[in-house]
């Protein structure tokens, strides 16, 4: 199994998980926001310490590569690209919105047949979102979404559908169908990566580190009302 480096800088959480073997085996996480720039370095440097210390070579670096904050995946990215460029490893790009998902997926009070929709604040009613069934295949793919009354009416109408993440609190009070159960205090974490980065690494998928973007938030549209661009930090 591979040595991976997980960094993980989306949303307020500022988190870093080393994995290998199928296990996580070091990570920090710090939940204060605003504390990227402040916590992210120190992070990365106690995991690389603990691979030397525990001979372990790394293999790679893997990122979440967005929807998110500009600054918080401004800073995560150009950490993983340090990184790679300096330990010459390659450098895995992972969907946020499907770290979320893994958050959930196996928890016990998860519904088996529910489909999972994790959600990222974007301020005011509107949400990055995306719909997963339990494989992790899309049912609705990542979107900018402005929620009202009638939001996912039509999935809802066939299936229970799980929101969650720090976009999903704010919803509730809105998507009342029967069919939508609000899980509360799931975060996005490096540690929940490990799944996703240990795939993408196995089939090859590796990006560009000297060209590599996250999605910032700017490179998104909500659906309505129409051609409204969502704000950014």
């Amino acid at each position: 199994m591979p040595v991976i480096l997980n960094i993980e800088t989306s949303t307020d959480v500022c988190s870093v998980a080393l994995t290998c073997d199928g296990q996580v085996a070091f990570h920090r996480e710090n939940y204060k926001p605003m504390s990227h720039a402040v916590s992210l370095a120190g992070y990365v440097q106690e995991a690389l310490a603990y691979a030397r210390d525990s001979h372990l070579a790394l293999d790679a670096v893997a990122v979440s590569r967005g929807p998110g904050s500009y600054t918080g995946l401004r800073i995560g990215v150009s950490e993983a690209k340090g990184v790679c460029f300096g330990l010459d490893v390659p450098l895995i790009a992972v969907d946020t919105l499907a770290i979320l998902a893994c958050a959930v997926l196996f928890r016990p009070d998860v519904d088996e047949n529910a489909l999972l929709c994790p959600m990222i604040d974007a301020r005011r009613m509107e949400v990055y979102a995306a719909i997963y069934d339990r494989a992790l295949q899309p049912v609705k793919p990542v979107s900018a979404d402005i929620i009202d009354e009638n939001s996912y009416a039509s999935i809802l109408d066939e299936q229970r559908v799980l929101f969650f993440g720090n976009g999903a609190a704010k919803c509730s009070p809105v998507i009342t169908h029967p069919n939508a159960r609000f899980i509360d205090d799931v975060h996005l974490l490096a540690t929940d990566m490990l799944a996703l980065s240990e795939q993408a690494f196995r089939a090859g998928r590796f990006e560009n580190v000297a060209y590599f973007e996250p999605f910032y938030l700017k490179e998104f549209v909500a659906t309505k009302p129409k051609n409204k661009v969502l704000s950014q930090d």
